[in-house]
């Protein structure tokens, strides 16, 4: 089996050395031991880095066959990243992890094996969330949760590293969403699946690009991506603001017949304005936000743009497996 290796990249300079190091070492082990092709690759992606990370890939290309870097022509994102690594590499199997190490590439020999005895997407799944802090794992487990209880169907505590057969790969191919959540869009494709679990690690070097303010986008777009249920939410939410309008009216309609300590016009006034004022901002919000989305996919804009790929670097590479299969060529 010809083996994919994923790895999106932003402004890695840091670990980048000790991650080609490992993954090179981990995947030439797979190769001698006639568990891989000998054609297997090592796809980084440049998510438009302003650091070295994409000369430090350019170097690494020029000397090893088992190399090979992808540099978006500008900064698209995590998920886009990871989707354009999948849609160009060559593999029969592609594994997705990121360039932190925090992933146990050791895991990847198991993935192997479970996708060889038939499953054609393989979930990296964490054991344990010990080296989160507490507000990191509260949050993140409830978010799960929450996913679970809006209808989306995700697995707990998988993130995006995972291994992909060709047939699932080929299946992505077809969603062209612009939104992309792709740990919700990979149960979508329902191909036979399994899980393999290990443990995360600290980061080995550098800064994570993922914080709060981008976790939270990344939560949000999971919601509104995969679920109406915010939308149906509100239809609740107006029928109950609805109820206790007409309980604050006939509160207020008591005080003024039967006590003498009501302020004339107050709670019949005040109360329902403040109260229906917030609750039609929050609706407004809610309905603009899947409005927003719904004018994002009508515009059908590439999800990114590929300026430069390392193939050419590698010209001792057999051309006869260069580009084996049609699904070979780069794609936009």
């Amino acid at each position: 089996m010809r083996l994919s290796i994923v790895v999106p990249c932003y402004n890695e300079e840091a670990v980048l050395n000790e991650t080609l190091t490992r993954l090179t070492k981990l995947l030439r082990g797979l190769i001698n031991s006639a568990e891989l092709s000998s054609d297997s690759e090592i796809v980084f992606v440049d998510d438009g880095s302003r650091d070295a990370t994409w000369p430090i890939i350019e170097k690494a290309a020029s000397v090893d066959r088992l190399i090979r870097g992808l540099k978006l022509s500008r900064n698209r994102g995590h998920q886009q990243a990871v989707l354009a690594g999948l849609l160009n590499a060559r593999g029969d199997a592609i594994i997705s992890v990121d360039a932190d190490l925090q992933d146990d590439i050791n895991a990847i020999p198991e993935m192997i094996k479970a996708h060889a005895a038939g499953a054609e997407v393989v979930y990296g799944v964490r054991k344990q969330r010990t080296t989160d802090t507490f507000f990191k794992r509260f949050t993140a487990e409830g978010y799960y949760r929450l996913l679970a209880w809006l209808g989306v169907e995700i697995v707990f505590n998988h993130a995006d590293y995972r291994l992909l057969g060709r047939r699932a790969v080929e299946a992505l191919r077809e969603y062209r969403e612009v939104n992309l959540f792709l740990r919700g869009v990979i149960p979508q494709l329902g191909f036979m699946s399994a899980i393999v679990y290990y443990d995360r690690a600290e980061r080995f070097a550098g800064e994570s690009k993922y914080p709060l303010s981008k976790m939270l986008a990344l939560a949000w777009q999971g919601i509104t991506s995969f679920s109406t249920m915010p939308l149906r939410l509100i239809t609740g939410l107006g029928a109950t603001v609805s109820l206790m309008s007409i309980g604050i009216s006939l509160w207020a309609i008591w005080l003024r017949l039967f006590t003498e300590s009501s302020v004339p016009g107050w709670a019949s006034t005040v109360v329902p304005l403040y109260l229906l004022g917030g609750v039609q901002l929050l609706c407004i919000g809610v309905i603009g936000e899947y409005l927003a989305k719904t004018y994002l996919e009508t515009k059908r804009r590439p999800l990114f743009h590929i300026e430069k790929d390392t193939t050419h670097l590698t010209p001792h590479v057999a051309l006869s497996n260069a580009y084996a299969h049609p699904e070979d060529k780069p794609v936009v």
